[in-house]
């Protein structure tokens, strides 16, 4: 009798949680994008400082400078580049997210809905 009552409570809750397990797990995945996508950004954006930094210690007469401004250009444009490309990384993220989340609210709407 109490093993059958137990185990009808054990089912109950399970199926009760189980929308907020299926958020928890769909929120950790985007969690663990965007953290992905911010060490990349962070390594990308570190790798063009340090370039310019070794460009700049290189100046060692007029020559050289000239050489190192007229590089500038092509940098600004990488960066600008990199910027818009992240940009567009996170924004796709982001709508999975959303999308995501529509869709299990849509199917837990449906569940909860009488017939």
């Amino acid at each position: 009798m109490y093993t059958e009552m137990f185990k009808s409570f054990s089912e109950q809750t399970e199926k009760s949680l189980a929308p907020y397990v299926k958020f928890n797990k769909l929120f950790t995945k985007n969690v663990e994008e965007l953290t992905e996508l911010q060490l990349a950004a962070v390594r990308a954006y570190t790798d063009l400082g340090l370039s310019q930094l070794k460009a700049v210690s290189e100046v060692k007469d007029v020559q050289s400078f000239a050489e190192f401004n007229s590089q500038q250009l092509e940098t600004l444009t990488k960066l600008s580049q990199q910027l818009i490309d992240d940009s567009n990384k996170f924004t796709a993220v982001a709508q999975s997210f959303k999308t995501e989340v529509e869709e299990l609210v849509a199917e837990n709407v449906k569940q909860a809905t009488p017939a």
